[in-house]
């Protein structure tokens, strides 16, 4: 299966589907299957955000240090890659003549400058268990079993 190393709480939100969009400054031609897997970096300032913090309460992560690190924590769905670009100081979102806006939410915890990549990710499983693993830069291979989660 394919993996991403993605920084707390960053990779959280996604694995809760509270964060749709993981951005990039590069494309992906993948869609499928896709696990998501917290790097060991956890910012600590996305964490005390306000809407970041209480959707973080809401599902049990008090603190940043709650957060799980250097592990897969869910598998999902990579739905498509769009391209970010600026519209009357909106950001829009381009793939294949298909446009599509974002909330506000996703917006604030994205980097949407023009001719970035938003990667839509869906169907989040999170694991019951996270599973070590080391991240990779870029996409990667994941190959642990994920039997009993």
């Amino acid at each position: 299966m394919r993996a991403i190393t993605i920084r707390q709480p960053w990779a959280t939100l996604i694995a809760l589907g509270e964060k749709r969009f993981e951005t990039r400054s590069w494309a992906t031609k993948h869609r499928g299957a896709i696990a998501i897997h917290a790097g060991k970096a956890v910012d600590k300032k996305a964490c005390a955000h306000p809407a970041i913090k209480t959707i973080l309460s809401k599902h049990g992560y008090s603190t940043p240090n709650d957060l799980p690190i250097g592990a897969v924590i869910a598998t999902g769905v990579l739905m498509d890659c769009w391209q970010s670009f600026t519209q009357e100081d909106q950001v829009i979102l381009e793939s294949a003549g298909k446009i599509k806006n974002i909330t506000a939410f996703e917006e604030s915890v994205g980097d949407y400058t023009e001719g970035r990549y938003a990667w839509e990710l869906d169907q989040m499983n999170i694991l019951r268990k996270p599973i070590p693993a080391r991240g990779y830069l870029s996409l990667w291979n994941w190959e642990e079993s994920i039997e009993g989660n």
